[in-house]
């Protein structure tokens, strides 16, 4: 029986509700992969977890992505071996912690040239983007798309996708600062939400065309504005909660505004098993390695200031991804 420090938390709240334990971690069972964690990736999933948005039974751990090194494989196990290089994205809960038992399906190697930090950084958001732009809504190229938060760690690596894709992508931020950083990533153009009318600009932008499809990860504060940016048929993929979840939708306008679609994915229904998740992180690591991708790390917060982080990330003073470091 080995020992790892974790953040757990027993009742829902703010950040003064984490706490570093001290737990035991048994053998890998048959399927599961022991790893030796040296980054852990932070999400805003994270928070609702927390706050009890997303309830989970109490106590439990938080965080659903990061890397490390593998201890020791269970039975059944082939994949990946002791001394391995690995990630995962998909949970379970309890990635804040130094040491920790993964599902086999949800453990992939990663290759020589993406560093653990990197990696904690890129399983889930990368994975994000793999499913909203080559599964949700796939884009072809040539399109253009409207992305919110595009400064953010979703953003960022949506932003150098599009631009992989030949997608132009239209993105919004609240600051000049995160507008430069979207653009130097690949929005090819950045609305200022704090300042700007969004749909006007997402009007203007397109000659009166609008978008076939909006990207939009902060839910309640931009709800209303995304359906008015889309064309009739248009899609509105609905894909996290920062503001806030969206609530008494009222269909009827879906068709006032043009018979549009919506959908609320989770990237755990399109990496459901272990094939998918494969080609999922194979599509991601493929733009790593090509150096069409480059991972944005912002911040950098050492496992027992995980409330500082979620303070950060909550309060979006954050750029890039933010990760715990654990070395």
């Amino acid at each position: 029986m080995s020992k790892a420090q974790i953040i757990q938390i027993e009742k829902h709240g703010g950040p003064e509700v984490l706490q570093m334990v001290q737990v035991d971690v048994p053998a890998p069972a048959a399927g599961e992969v022991q790893i030796r964690q040296k980054a852990v990736g932070l999400n805003f999933i994270d928070i609702y977890c927390r706050t009890g948005l997303y309830p989970n039974p109490l106590p439990h751990g938080l965080g659903f992505e990061g890397s490390g090194v593998v201890e020791a494989v269970g039975e059944g196990v082939t994949h990946v071996k002791a001394g391995d290089r690995v990630a995962y994205g998909q949970g379970p809960l309890g990635a804040y912690s130094t040491l920790r038992n993964v599902p086999g399906d949800k453990v992939v190697a990663i290759p020589d040239s993406v560093s653990f930090e990197q990696a904690a950084a890129l399983m889930l958001k990368g994975l994000t983007v793999q499913y909203l732009f080559r599964q949700t809504y796939r884009l072809k190229g040539n399109e253009t798309i409207l992305f919110h938060a595009a400064a953010g760690g979703v953003g960022l690596i949506a932003c150098q996708w599009a631009r992989a894709l030949g997608v132009r992508l239209i993105g919004t931020t609240s600051s000049p600062e995160k507008a430069a950083l979207a653009r130097r990533y690949g929005a090819s153009e950045v609305i200022d939400y704090t300042k700007e009318d969004v749909p006007a600009r997402v009007l203007e932008l397109t000659d009166g065309q609008k978008v076939p499809v909006v990207y939009d990860g902060v839910g309640k504060a931009t709800w209303e504005m995304s359906l008015d940016c889309l064309q009739p048929r248009g899609m509105m993929v609905s894909f996290g909660n920062a503001s806030g979840p969206v609530e008494g939708v009222n269909l009827a306008v879906l068709a006032k505004k043009g018979s549009l679609y919506v959908t609320r994915p989770m990237v755990s229904a399109y990496t459901a098993t272990a094939q998918a998740m494969q080609a999922a992180a194979a599509d991601v690591f493929e733009l790593v390695t090509a150096g069409k991708l480059d991972i944005v790390i912002g911040q950098r917060f050492a496992l027992k200031d995980a409330g500082l982080a979620h303070e950060a990330l909550k309060s979006r003073q954050t750029t890039g991804a933010t990760v715990l470091t654990l070395d």
